[in-house]
């Protein structure tokens, strides 16, 4: 048991006393507002903290409150989430944000079973609402947590892995100060995200280095253990820049895949780098780039077509025409937005 190794209540107080005086600034800290804490979270949960406060000044000041998101259109929500990637995320927000205004008439739920069994809410994030909001003793665990506990006890059990994951929830439970669970939370976070990082850890100013097997055994590095290799899965996508009458040809992207809800060029999918098809003459390659998702290597090409013999029924998908002067108000996915901004003037010209 944890109390067995360390002296829980000493690590209690000396990581609160780290808390007050080395906590960050953050724009959405000593709020007790459910609707900011998610909000917040839910960006943060695949964004780090100085990519991400710009995106969550922009949402905030769009969407300030329930009512405000829960009445927006799609489009707009995910507009504004361009560029921070995962965007299953951003729609979550949007479908839960009207069930709260619809179902509960604004009213967000006041224990961990009820903020947990909101659409795209898991441990992590109904653990620090409840927590932060209305003081239930529930351990949030993301991947700093899991790497100062893991370090705390020179813990071998790997973090990918459905046991491990309950493991160090429950290591971190164990650690939990009762009586002041939020910021108890808020400073294992910071902790990790400062201090004891991935590379180069802050041994020498960490509150916890007296407790810390990893430390004492100089094995910091050496942890957190994962089990797993992540295999990579490699896609090769075709992009075309159709232009007609100063309008621009673009499809929403639909089905249980990456960038859903988003809209982008005329797109070809292929199994390998190369394409054919008798529709598309003398294609002009104007672009190519690598982008990488978590478990995907995307291998992308654009084109202008020189000579283009097909409708737009030629394509899966139902295709629309955007004005140019209009193109700034659709959602694209990163990549796309990269090669449209920097190649705009040049392929409208």
């Amino acid at each position: 048991m944890p109390g067995d190794i360390i002296s829980v209540p000493d690590l209690r107080a000396g990581i609160s006393k780290w808390y007050q005086m080395n906590k960050r600034t953050l724009p959405w800290r000593g709020s007790h507002d459910p609707y900011l804490i998610w909000i917040s979270e839910i960006i943060f949960q695949q964004t780090r903290i100085k990519q991400g406060i710009s995106y969550y000044r922009r949402f905030i000041t769009r969407f300030p409150d329930l009512s405000s998101l829960a009445r927006a259109d799609e489009r707009e929500v995910l507009k504004l989430w361009e560029g921070l990637g995962y965007y299953a995320r951003a729609r979550n927000l949007h479908e839960t944000a009207r069930y709260l205004w619809v179902q509960r008439r604004g009213k967000f739920p006041e224990t961990f079973a009820g903020i947990r069994a909101l659409k795209g809410i898991g441990d992590y994030t109904a653990a620090c609402i409840a927590s932060i909001c209305y003081g239930l003793p529930y351990a949030a665990v993301d991947g700093n947590v899991y790497r100062v506990v893991s370090r705390l006890y020179a813990d071998s059990t790997p973090i990918d892995t459905g046991a491990g994951k309950r493991h160090y929830r429950q290591l971190a439970q164990a650690l939990l100060d009762p009586v002041n669970p939020g910021d108890f939370n808020e400073a294992m976070m910071d902790l990790g995200a400062t201090c004891c990082t991935r590379a180069n850890p802050a041994c020498l100013l960490c509150p916890l280095q007296r407790f810390c097997l990893a430390h004492r055994n100089r094995s910091e590095i050496n942890f957190p253990v994962k089990s797993r290799k992540l295999n990579r899965k490699k896609r090769f996508f075709h992009y075309f820049f159709i232009l007609t009458d100063d309008q621009i040809w673009l499809h929403k992207r639909t089905g249980n895949d990456i960038w859903r809800g988003l809209y982008e060029l005329p797109l070809l999918e292929s199994a390998g780098p190369e394409f054919f098809s008798p529709a598309i003459r003398d294609p002009k390659l104007v672009y190519t780039q690598i982008h990488r998702l978590t478990h995907q290597d995307i291998r992308i090409r654009y084109y202008r077509p020189i000579e283009w013999t097909a409708d737009p029924d030629f394509f899966d998908d139902e295709i629309i025409r955007v004005p140019v002067a209009r193109l700034p108000e659709f959602p694209l996915p990163q990549p796309l937005k990269q090669f449209i901004s920097g190649r705009l003037a040049e392929l409208t010209g």
